[in-house]
C-alpha cells in the first residue's frame, strides 16, 4: 500500500488531502513519524525519523495521531481481497504482503495482469492506491514493488532479471543496511554486480556468515517459497519515553512490566522461548542489547527474572535511558523438561550473554 496510514486518513478527512501530513507522535513528546503522505516526502520526511526533526523539515507539516484501529480494519479488507485470489499469502505488515499466483482464482497466467487486476480491486474497495512489483521470486518482487509508487507496477520477467540486476545499488541487497553498505563501498563494492567478482574470504571478512546469502541474491536466486501460515519468530515490546529514566527502581519497573506481558504472548500462543532479550537506548541514542538462552521455558517468573539479570548487565540507573524493549526469540511448541527443576541462571560464573 502507498503512505499506508497517511493515505487512509486523507482519504477519511479530504482538508488533508494535497497537504504534507505525518501520523505520528507530538515532537515536543519524542513522537516519530509512524508514516508520511507523498507531499511530506517532498520535504525529506520520512517513517522512522523524530517527529521533532520532520517538522523542522518541513513547517507546514500536518500531524495526526495513528489510529491503527482504523488501518487495521481497512488491512482486514484488502488482506480478504488477496487471499480471495491465492492461498498463498505471507503478510510482511499491515500494508504489505507477499502472493504466489502461479495459480489465482482468476485463471490469470500472466503475474502482470493478477496485479493490475489486484490494484483496482484494491482501489474500488478501499479508495487506496498500492504498488505492485511482478517477478519470478521474492526478492526482486520486493524492490519491484518499490520502483514506481506510488500506484505503481513494476514486472520483472525472467528474461529482465539480469538488465534488472545490473542497475542496482549493493544497499538493494536484504542484510545489507546503511552500515554494511558504507564498508563494502569502502571496499569498492559500490553496485550489486560487484558482489559478484567480490573475493568470498574477502567478502566474508566485511559481512560475515551474509556473505553466501548476499552472493546468491547478488544473482537474482532467491528460492523461499511464500509461506501461508507463518509462524512468528520472535516477539516483544519497547517503549520510547517522554522523560529519560534515571532511577534504577522505576527502570527495573518497565522491563518487568514488559517481561511479564511477554510471558502471557507466549502462554496465549501456547509457546515457549529458549532466547530472553532486552533493549536499551541511552539518552545519546546509544542502543545495546543483551540476550540470555537456556532450555525452552515460558514461566513468567523465570522470564522476568532473566530480563532483570540481563539489566543488570547494563548501565541502567548510571546513564539515562530513553528507551527500553523485551523480547523472546528461538521459539518452540515444547517446553524443555528440567528433571531435577529449572537450572539455575549462570550470568555470575558463565559467559553466557551475548554481548
Amino acid at each position: 500500500m502507498d503512505a499506508f496510514y497517511a493515505s487512509v486518513e486523507q482519504r477519511d478527512n479530504p482538508t488533508l488531502r494535497g497537504k504534507p501530513v505525518a501520523v505520528g507522535g507530538e515532537p515536543d513528546k519524542r513522537g516519530v513519524v509512524a508514516a508520511a503522505s507523498y507531499e511530506a516526502r517532498k520535504y525529506g520526511v520520512r517513517s522512522a525519523i523524530p517527529m521533532s526533526r520532520a517538522v523542522r523539515l518541513c513547517p507546514s507539516l500536518v500531524i495526526v495521531h495513528p489510529d491503527f484501529h482504523k488501518y487495521r480494519a481497512v488491512s482486514q479488507q484488502v488482506f480478504a481481497i488477496y487471499r480471495s485470489v491465492t492461498p498463498l499469502v505471507e503478510p510482511l505488515s499491515l500494508d504489505e504482503a507477499y502472493l504466489d499466483v502461479t495459480e489465482n482464482s482468476w485463471g490469470e497466467t500472466l503475474g502482470m495482469n493478477v496485479a493490475k487486476r489486484l490494484k483496482n480491486e484494491i482501489h474500488a474497495a478501499t479508495g487506496l492506491t498500492a504498488s505492485a512489483g511482478v517477478a519470478p521470486n521474492k526478492f526482486l518482487a520486493k524492490i519491484a514493488s518499490g520502483w514506481q509508487k506510488p500506484d505503481g507496477l513494476t514486472v520483472v520477467a525472467p528474461g529482465r532479471v539480469e538488465q534488472f540486476l545490473q542497475g542496482l545499488p549493493v544497499d538493494a541487497l536484504w542484510g545489507v543496511g546503511p552500515v554494511t553498505a558504507r564498508k563494502l563501498r569502502a571496499h569498492g563494492i559500490d553496485k550489486l554486480v560487484d558482489v559478484r567478482a567480490a573475493d568470498p574470504d574477502g567478502l566474508r571478512a566485511i559481512v560475515g556468515s551474509l556473505s553466501e546469502w548476499l552472493k546468491q541474491l547478488a544473482q537474482g536466486i532467491d528460492d523461499r517459497p511464500v509461506v501461508s501460515d507463518y509462524e512468528p519468530k520472535s516477539s516483544g515490546s519497547e517503549n520510547t519515553f517522554e522523560t529519560d529514566l534515571k532511577e534504577l527502581s522505576e527502570i527495573r519497573e518497565e522491563i518487568e512490566s514488559m517481561a511479564r506481558g511477554t510471558a502471557k504472548w507466549l502462554a496465549k500462543r501456547d509457546l515457549y522461548a529458549r532466547t530472553v532479550t532486552i533493549k536499551v537506548r541511552y539518552n545519546d541514542f546509544t542502543t545495546i542489547t543483551r540476550s540470555h538462552s537456556q532450555p525452552a521455558c515460558r514461566d513468567e517468573a523465570t522470564i522476568v527474572r532473566r530480563a532483570i539479570a540481563l539489566l543488570d548487565k547494563t548501565e541502567a540507573g548510571r546513564r539515562p535511558i530513553r528507551l527500553l524493549g523485551v523480547s523472546v526469540h528461538n521459539l518452540s511448541e515444547t517446553p524443555a523438561v528440567f528433571p531435577s527443576g529449572p537450572p539455575r541462571l549462570p550470568f555470575d560464573d558463565e559467559p553466557d550473554l551475548n554481548l
